[in-house]
């Protein structure tokens, strides 16, 4: 009997791969990590593409829904002036009704001033108002042709700053019946109506 020992060894080819596995036993999951790198730059773009796309789809109802609100802020507004024109003509007797904004709000103070009430700033409408712009519209108040020194008539447009940004309607109201009054505004005004054009027909009350 041989003093040795004999170790059979099946012949077989071993691929790099399982020597590098051998070798380390870390390679496979190196191999993982390496398969899941980021984003290609064409999948970024698309992602970039789709973005954009939805933002163009959502600005038009975002614009939609300011120029609503915007509108809505109007309206507001022309009711606090017609409301603020009573009680300025019932104050001062002597003068009628107010000529101007400033004469209903604060009259050109300087901010952080005290509003005293006087004629020629009555309070009675905040200080945005009061200088003629406010929630994306521009105000306008006239008086009518003074009867005796005193202001028998008012009117009051509304238009926006911006045609179809801020707002796309005109709006205005007059002593005659303090109805607020609207027009499509078609013709894209950013000035604030008349009170000629106002009771003319073209706008409709709401």
């Amino acid at each position: 009997m041989s003093p040795f020992v004999t170790i059979e060894v099946t012949s077989g080819e071993v691929t790099s791969g399982e020597a590098t596995s051998a070798i380390s036993p870390r390679g496979s999951a190196w191999q993982r990590r390496s398969k899941q790198r980021g984003f290609s730059l064409i999948e970024l773009l698309i992602v970039v593409a789709i973005i954009v796309i939805l933002i163009t789809m959502a600005l038009p109802k975002l614009t939609s829904a300011k120029i609503g609100a915007n509108e809505t802020a109007a309206v507001a507004a022309l009711r606090q002036i017609s409301q603020a024109q009573t009680q300025y003509s019932t104050t001062y007797t002597t003068r009628g009704y107010a000529d101007s904004l400033s004469a209903l709000g604060t009259g050109g103070l300087a901010n952080g001033t005290s509003c005293t009430p006087a004629p020629e700033h009555a309070c009675l409408i905040d200080s945005s108002l009061s200088v003629g712009t406010k929630s994306g519209y521009r105000f306008l108040v006239l008086a009518g042709t003074p009867v005796n020194g005193v202001n028998m008539t008012w009117s009051a447009g509304a238009a926006p700053l911006a045609y179809n940004n801020t707002g796309a309607r005109l709006f205005c109201v007059t002593s005659d019946d303090t109805q607020i009054r609207a027009d499509a505004n078609v013709g894209a005004s950013t000035t604030p109506p008349s009170p000629t054009v106002c009771v003319s027909g073209q706008f409709s009350p709401m």
